[in-house]
């Protein structure tokens, strides 16, 4: 039952996130019935909520069980304060993403309302390869994980998305010296991401901060300097908390 339940969650999405008992019916592969029941006990749990005409979304107790998640809540606690700083310095799109296998899981994101338009949202996945914090958090991976990726077919969202495993090695190798990562036009051609690594008390890299800039007046020898301050304030800040509090990141 715990699967089918999670099916009917899976079903929605950033582009479905008002379904029907049909469509969720379909979508988790489920006998109209079956779904009938489960989405009535999700909902009285209040994991779904019904709108007026009958459709489904995903409830507000499901957000508050997953605003519990440790290595999202500490993050997005140290982090915020200089997030703010790095957005009031350049008015400019700020994220907060961790990896979670190949992909990286946006944490936080301030959205600058005159900058370049991104295709992250809160609580989104996208492919490690593409992305300034994908990069510079794939730098830091251990090398099987890195290795593994590279084996495997990557997505090319533009021409200029590195998708051959030397070149992507390179690029890597890069990040580890330079401390930054730097994404010009891999997702969007008109967008540039500078990227730095968030190390936690023990020194091992928990999270990336970056900056989404137009890349046709960015200057990323500019933006490194402020872009890799923000991310060590973040990594001093998750230093004091874990002394304070022994908690872990990771």
């Amino acid at each position: 039952m715990t699967g089918r339940a999670l099916a009917v969650l899976e079903a929605f999405t950033p582009e479905r996130p008002l379904l029907s008992l049909s469509d969720l019916s379909r979508s988790a592969g489920l006998p109209l019935t079956t779904t009938h029941r489960l989405v009535a006990e999700l909902a009285a749990w209040g994991a779904l909520e019904r709108d007026d005409r009958g459709r489904y979304r995903i409830g507000l107790r499901l957000w508050e069980v997953a605003s519990l998640a440790p290595r999202g809540v500490s993050l997005r606690e140290a982090a915020l304060p200089f997030m703010e700083d790095l957005y009031e310095v350049t008015h400019e799109n700020v994220q907060l993403a961790i990896r979670d296998g190949h992909e990286v899981v946006f944490l936080e994101r301030i959205a600058g309302r005159r900058a370049v338009g991104v295709l992250t949202r809160v609580g989104g996945r996208f492919p490690l390869h593409a992305t300034g914090v994908g990069l510079a958090l794939l730098a830091h991976a251990p090398a099987d994980d890195q290795e593994e990726l590279l084996a495997r077919p990557l997505e090319r969202f533009t021409e200029k998305t590195l998708v051959q495993p030397d070149r992507l090695r390179r690029a890597l190798a890069d990040v580890r010296r330079t401390g930054v990562a730097v994404s010009d036009g891999q997702v969007t051609l008109d967008a540039l991401s500078v990227a730095a690594p968030v190390f936690d008390g023990a020194g091992e890299v928990v999270a990336a901060l970056s900056i989404v800039v137009n890349s046709a007046t960015a200057n990323p020898a500019t933006l490194a300097p402020v872009v890799r301050a923000a991310a060590l304030g973040v990594s001093r800040s998750l230093k004091r908390r874990n002394a304070r509090h022994g908690t872990d990141t990771r």
